[in-house]
């Protein structure tokens, strides 16, 4: 049995074991494994997707990324259980359906598009210490209930947009902004280690949370950060306060989500209701 939230599910849908979802959405996926298996662990676009014990009698959920770059297309899910004797494999369809990203085009200071080759050499050390942060996998779910929008603000629709910078185009935009004043509270949007906490030329003051399994939110352009590399968070806790550091034209917060290797809209992972996830179960 396996049921699906933040994801659309038909009738026809439940006899094929399929299900649809956009670019950049999480779904929520729970199936029933009884006899206490020793792990539940899938398989999605070559990307491995841990489960996790929801806390209800023999089911275990998962969180499924779909990147914003994956492309428009049936893909297999497989989920893998484990016992100490043996092994079952579920197998099912995500269709993954084309999302409308907007073109976004900004004129910024040549010096924030086109860096020398001193800053160019502080833009690669500090990718690879994000990629470094993102590629660790801590093995248990440290977040429980649902997820937070990390501040009050004015959403401007950017998860994905194509940016056009100066006449040049760049990658699509990882994350969504949010517009709110100077100094306003910044929240984890979740229980979490904080991971990475720094100055970096483009997102400026950053923070990074570990929320368990795979699943990491970023928090950039930050005016002051008050948390500490190391240091667990709860769900509401503030981190730090919305400014305008690192290439930013205005006050905003930038939020983003990473799961397992998926670049996926945070919004989607604030709309997942997991203690009564409307959700609809296969027969």
């Amino acid at each position: 049995m396996l049921a699906v939230g933040g994801a659309s599910y038909s009738a026809q849908a439940a006899a094929e074991k399929v299900f649809t979802a956009k670019q950049g959405e999480v779904l929520y996926l729970t199936l029933i494994a009884e006899g206490n298996p020793a792990s539940v662990q899938g398989r999605f676009h070559n990307r491995s997707i841990p489960f996790f014990k929801t806390g209800r009698t023999d089911e275990f959920g998962a969180l499924v990324g779909i990147d914003m770059a994956d492309e428009p297309a049936p893909v297999g899910l497989k989920a893998a259980i484990t016992y100490p004797d043996g092994r079952q494999e579920r197998l099912y369809r995500v269709v993954v359906q084309a999302e409308k990203f907007r073109v976004q085009s900004m004129t910024l200071p040549k010096e924030q598009v086109e860096p020398d080759a001193d800053a160019l050499k502080r833009i690669n050390r500090e990718q690879e210490r994000v990629k470094a942060v993102l590629a660790g996998l801590t093995p248990e779910r440290l977040w429980a209930a649902g997820f937070l929008v990390p501040v009050e603000g004015t959403v401007t629709g950017a998860f994905g947009s194509k940016r056009i910078l100066n006449g040049q185009t760049r990658n699509q935009h990882s994350g969504e902004d949010i517009a709110a004043p100077l100094g306003a509270p910044v929240k984890a949007a979740n229980d979490g280690i904080v991971r990475l906490m720094d100055d970096q030329f483009f997102s400026g003051i950053s923070v990074i949370l570990d929320h368990g399994l795979g699943l990491f939110t970023m928090y950039f352009h930050l005016d002051s950060a008050t948390v500490k590399e190391g240091a667990r968070v709860k769900r509401g806790d503030v981190i730090g306060t919305v400014g305008h550091s690192g290439r930013a034209t205005g006050p905003h917060l930038h939020w983003a989500a990473w799961l397992n290797g998926s670049r996926v809209n945070p919004f989607s992972l604030a709309k997942l209701a997991f203690s009564s996830p409307t959700t609809k179960t296969e027969p």
